[in-house]
């Protein structure tokens, strides 16, 4: 059984939203929560989820960083994602 088998309708969304997020572009936890109708307060909820997720070929959550554009945890280490981050400007910037 993998974590998708046993994740929570509320990951399910999270999920959703990151799938959705345009390449070389990133959202706070709190757009994810105004994009799925949570309260603000749900922003280390989201999170969580964020964390929970698959690796980040699969779900892009270096796309997520904290409000004022800092970045913030992730389950694998802030220096890929500001590298990922890093390479898709410079993509979007060339095209």
């Amino acid at each position: 059984m993998d974590g998708e088998d046993i994740s929570s309708d509320f990951q399910q969304q999270v999920w959703t939203v990151l799938e959705t997020v345009p390449y070389g572009t990133t959202l706070t936890s709190g757009d994810i929560t105004d994009k799925i109708g949570a309260p603000k307060a749900a922003v280390r909820a989201v999170g969580a989820a964020v964390g929970a997720s698959l690796p980040l070929v699969v779900r892009p959550c270096h796309r997520v960083i904290g409000s004022g554009g800092r970045l913030t945890g992730c389950a694998r280490s802030l220096e890929r994602k500001q590298q990922l981050l890093d390479l898709e400007e410079d993509v979007r910037q060339a095209a």
